[in-house]
């Protein structure tokens, strides 16, 4: 018997939290399709993933895109090569900028809404129809504070996250019956990771010690949804520094 496949939707930067979950995930003994838009960036982390002795590829595709969602999925459920079909699905994509409502255009908010909701619904269709015929699998979703309220200058952000939010309760309640865990995570606060590093470099000076979500401590939040008992799901749990209010 092979190791199962684990897919991870949204891998950006090494330093960011879709390549943590690669790199747990494959630690935690799975394959993993490393899904990303960029090859360059996706390379470096399969590198990485293979030379600590993990296993790992890349999957070039847009997560908009029916088609080529569908191919990963074609990937993700065929054995071979010591392979098993995947059981844990991770949607991660979505765009956070501030932008002032009256200068929001039209194109902005469906391509906010698209990145951060319609591809994630694809997503999750598909590892449905492919998962809940097995009678198993972990599908989470990332989310954010922007799930539950929305702020100043992040009008598109919060209707595409708080729409996820909504795919996500809808899957949980139709498929948990059926043997598919379907998680999502709120992740309330800011991350330290390149993103953030390197459009707010004062962020993590004003915020000092212990005020970001470590990646790798998110990474591990993900892998424990995945190990739960049946017994015992979760299906939202929030994620912040010990010093962010709530």
């Amino acid at each position: 018997m092979g190791i199962r496949t684990a897919v991870v939707v949204g891998v950006g930067a090494e330093r960011g939290l879709g390549a943590a979950l690669c790199r747990r995930f494959a630690a935690g003994g799975h394959h993993v399709l490393a899904c990303g838009r960029t090859a360059q960036k996706l390379a470096p982390l399969v590198d990485a993933i293979r030379a600590a002795g993990g296993s790992a590829e890349a999957v070039v595709a847009d997560a908009t895109s029916e088609s080529d969602v569908a191919r990963l999925f074609d990937r993700a459920m065929a054995p071979g090569e010591g392979r098993e079909p995947a059981d844990l699905v991770v949607y991660n994509a979505g765009v956070n900028q501030r932008v002032d409502f009256r200068e929001l255009s039209a194109e902005a908010f469906e391509s906010s809404w698209r990145i951060g909701c319609f591809g994630g619904f694809l997503v999750g269709r598909e590892a449905a129809r492919r998962l809940v015929p097995l009678a198993r699998g972990t599908v989470i979703f990332t989310g954010a504070s922007a799930s539950l309220r929305g702020r100043p200058g992040f009008a598109q952000f919060a209707a595409a996250k708080a729409g996820l939010r909504m795919v996500a309760q809808s899957m949980a309640r139709e498929y948990g019956p059926l043997g598919l865990h379907v998680a999502h995570v709120v992740i309330d606060g800011g991350i330290d990771g390149e993103r953030l590093r390197a459009r707010f470099p004062k962020v993590a000076e004003e915020r000092g010690a212990g005020g970001l979500l470590e990646i790798e401590a998110i990474a591990e939040a993900y892998w424990q949804l995945h190990v739960q008992p049946r017994s015992a799901w979760s299906h939202e749990i929030d994620l912040r520094p010990f010093k962010e209010p709530f």
